[in-house]
């Protein structure tokens, strides 16, 4: 058997170039950089106001101290002989302005929720603290040192399905 060989014409694709990158003119010039805008807040803060928030336990309190003030403590828009009917909590609530003997000088304005009394009483006497550090570095160290810079994280633990309390297990049966 002879085999046939077939004389077909093979079109030969001519070889390729190879890719020459175009090298463009370097440019002398530097860009300059665009200018990132640097975004400020639309709120301007008043001079002599220095606002802070403090907590304690569930309670949340925002408070604004008032240069040139005359000692008065509002809270939620009541006085604080209306608000807190305890001497001992507006003691709590004076110790950090009595400490750095700064109570005539400053007009406190506290909002607050959460948390019952002594709790909420905690938050505003850890948000005056802050507030006063604010106003002045000086006051840190001995404010740091009778612990109202700290905050009182306690709070009440969250329930878990199956239970009927945080930890509380309904009474166990084996029959």
């Amino acid at each position: 058997m002879a085999e046939e060989v077939k004389n077909t014409e093979v079109k030969e694709k001519a070889p390729r170039k190879p890719r020459t990158v175009k090298k463009e003119a370097v440019a002398t010039e530097v860009k300059a950089a665009p200018v990132k805008r640097v975004r400020t807040s639309k709120k301007k803060g008043v001079a002599g106001q220095y606002i802070a928030t403090g907590r304690r336990k569930d309670a949340v309190a925002r408070v604004r101290l008032i240069a040139n003030g005359t000692g008065k403590i509002t809270i939620n828009n009541r006085d604080i002989n209306e608000y807190l009917l305890l001497d001992t909590l507006k003691l709590v609530v004076r110790q950090p302005l009595v400490l750095t003997e700064t109570q005539d000088k400053y007009d406190v304005i506290a909002n607050v929720y959460g948390g019952g009394y002594t709790g909420q009483t905690g938050a505003i006497r850890h948000a005056i603290a802050r507030a006063l550090v604010k106003e002045n570095e000086n006051f840190k160290p001995e404010l740091k040192k009778a612990g109202f810079l700290s905050r009182d994280s306690r709070m009440k633990e969250r329930k878990k399905y199956g239970l009927k309390k945080a930890r509380k297990a309904p009474q166990f049966s084996k029959r």
